[in-house]
């Protein structure tokens, strides 16, 4: 395994590992997480593919942004750094929606998709006291409270799942820069996926957990119906956090791409 720094825009850093050869898969985390999301999975990936993972911008290792960035364009910078032409992105709520997004706008840089509890650009939320209280949050500069919605809405399994104390620690450390991250992000895809799903012409996995917010799998069903070829899996015992709750199922999944 390597770990490297990839610069990006306003002189930004990324922190990213990188292991294994053969086709190369990059994957891609949430909001209030960081690349340790893929710890139950990333080892044994690289023992079949050239398996890469970072941390987006300002979360984890990574450095806060100094400037207006986009999510997109640092996974451009990943590829580009590491000579990738085409791979495969696998990513997980805003993961998905960024490489779902990505692939709209570089249709040639994609070589599948793994979409795993993804959220969609352009999808209307509902609106709900939980979810309005969450979105407040994810916006504001109450780490604790921040910390606390994430774990009650997304982490729903609790301790009684396993990987909790993992997922705790990672939403605990990374809701404290959540605030900074979320002022430096500016949200201008091309086009809002949804949109154009019919456009996606690679090889889309959904993946969904069958204790997710029942958003997360209304989500689900939209992306693998409008997306030509797409398939559904769902995996049982898992909520949001699903790599972590279920990762040797995920493994079966990720290795058939």
């Amino acid at each position: 395994m390597t770990i490297e720094y990839v610069p990006v825009s306003g002189e930004g850093r990324l922190w990213t590992e990188k292991s294994g050869d053969g086709t190369p898969v990059v994957l891609l985390h949430g909001s209030v997480q960081d690349s340790r999301l893929w710890d139950g999975v990333f080892p044994e990936l690289g023992r079949h593919r050239t398996a890469i993972r970072y941390d987006a911008r300002g979360l984890g290792r990574s450095t806060l942004p100094t400037a207006p960035f986009r999510y997109e364009d640092d996974l451009l910078a990943v590829l580009d750094h590491f000579g990738i032409e085409r791979a495969a992105l696998v990513g997980l709520s805003m993961g998905g929606e960024v490489a779902l997004d990505f692939t709209l706008e570089h249709p040639g840089r994609v070589r599948s998709l793994t979409l795993v509890a993804a959220s969609a650009s352009g999808h209307d939320w509902p609106r709900t006291p939980e979810l309005d209280a969450y979105t407040a949050a994810n916006r504001g500069d109450d780490a604790d409270r921040l910390a606390e919605l994430e774990l009650a809405v997304w982490a729903s399994l609790g301790d009684r799942a396993p990987g909790y104390r993992a997922i705790a620690t990672m939403v605990t450390e990374n809701a404290e820069v959540r605030a900074a991250v979320e002022k430096g992000h500016v949200r201008f895809p091309a086009e809002d996926a949804v949109e154009h799903l019919e456009r996606v012409r690679v090889p889309v996995t959904v993946v969904v957990g069958d204790h997710d917010h029942p958003e997360i799998g209304v989500i689900a069903r939209r992306l693998a119906e409008g997306i030509p070829g797409a398939r559904l899996e769902i995996v049982a015992g898992a909520d949001h956090y699903l790599p972590l709750r279920a990762p040797e199922r995920l493994m079966e999944i990720l290795v058939r791409q």
